[in-house]
């Protein structure tokens, strides 16, 4: 039997062509990302931010995690020039006529505090709109730093900055997506581009490793969260919205921020799969179907199977909430009469429609406990 290796991942170069008017996004080059299914450890939704820049001279480095695609107006000039939906900084020039080229050295950089520390596997620099004035060449570098560091300490010398992407070229008006195979937790990240220009958006995909004594210490947290390192790993359907979303922070504020299906034309029914933070304890569970009024689920059950007990496979499966009404734009909270173990969860929803969000409170068993505290203590190197 031949070995399967992954395809490599499309790489783009050069300059797109000028705008041309019409849909912005017609030339725009994209792909399919292996990766992109995974958290956006970035999502200023999960308290991502960008902390410093050392230049933003025509567009400011905040627009770089901006949840939305970006956004471009062809008219829309300021007195510095061309506002850009991006991260934007001047020209850089060389020291003298004689020699007026940037040296091979320059380059620009924003620092990045991840919004969920954890694994990179997959980084996107987006240069969506950037046609002419995109980077050469970008760079990223990841570190692990513990509490808030202000920006000159993630500056200091007793940092420790690890390479996750080398400097390597990318195109203009492209996503331009990479690969990461560095196995370490990293709580900030420096986005350098060569030697300077514009770029839309950082996305910057993985796995949430949380830190197990924060978790320790609240004792009592939602166990499926994305920001505690819960995580969706199958849907029946993502037609309108990800299922992601059902796990996200805070309540939904509009109805594609939830978790909707396509109308049902079969008896079937729907249903979202997660792998909770590790074993855990589950007391109480709340279903919301907030802004989803005339789309909710009409019922809902939710069901945990323990991996780690040996109740493995679809077998394992133990239901916790009986197939139940659900109210439209409407949070529903439930107490578990006999607390639950778990590693994985599964909402199903009937016959279709959608939900907002998903929460399971509980708290770690302490088999749960030591294997995160093991794999936190592993991947900070």
């Amino acid at each position: 039997m031949t070995a399967q290796h992954p395809s490599p991942l499309p790489r783009f170069s050069g300059h797109a062509a000028p705008y041309g008017g019409g849909d912005p996004y017609a030339d725009y080059r994209t792909a399919d990302f292996p990766f992109a299914d995974l958290t956006d450890l970035a999502d200023r939704r999960l308290g991502a931010g960008v902390v410093a820049a050392n230049d933003e001279f025509f567009a400011q480095r905040e627009n770089l995690l901006l949840p939305e695609r970006p956004l471009f107006d062809p008219e829309h000039f300021g007195h510095k020039g061309k506002i850009m939906d991006g991260w934007e900084t001047r020209r850089r020039r060389g020291p003298s006529a004689e020699q007026p080229w940037p040296a091979d050295e320059d380059h620009d950089w924003a620092l990045i505090r991840l919004g969920a520390p954890g694994v990179v596997r997959g980084i996107v620099v987006d240069t969506a709109h950037f046609r002419g004035n995109h980077p050469q060449a970008v760079s990223v570098e990841g570190a692990s730093v513990s509490g808030s560091p202000a920006p000159e300490e993630l500056l200091s010398a007793g940092v420790r900055w690890t390479t996750l992407l080398p400097r390597t070229p990318v195109g203009g008006h492209a996503a331009n997506g990479f690969a990461v195979s560095v196995g370490r937790r990293f709580t900030h990240l420096r986005l350098s581009q060569h030697p300077d220009g514009g770029i839309a958006r950082l996305r910057v995909y993985g796995d949430v490793v949380p830190d197990p004594g924060w978790l320790d210490a609240l004792g009592t947290f939602d166990v499926v969260a994305l920001e505690n390192g819960g995580r969706v790993e199958d849907a029946s359907d993502r037609f309108y919205s990800p299922a992601a979303n059902t796990i996200r922070p805070d309540r939904s504020r509009k109805m594609d921020d939830g978790w909707e299906t396509r109308r049902r034309r079969d008896r079937g029914h729907d249903w979202i799969r997660y792998r909770l933070t590790g074993q855990a304890r589950i007391r109480a569970l709340e279903i919301d179907t907030a802004y989803l009024k005339g789309n909710s689920a009409g019922w809902a059950s939710v069901s945990v199977r323990d991996a780690e007990g040996g109740a493995g496979g679809d077998d394992g499966w133990r239901e916790i909430l009986p197939r139940t009404r659900l109210q439209p734009d409407t949070g529903h909270r439930f107490v578990l009469p006999v607390p639950a173990i778990g590693t994985h969860a599964r909402v199903d929803v009937f016959p279709d429609g959608g939900i907002s969000r998903l929460r399971l409170f509980g708290s770690l068993t302490e088999q749960g406990s030591t294997a995160l505290a093991d794999r936190h203590r592993e991947l900070d190197g």
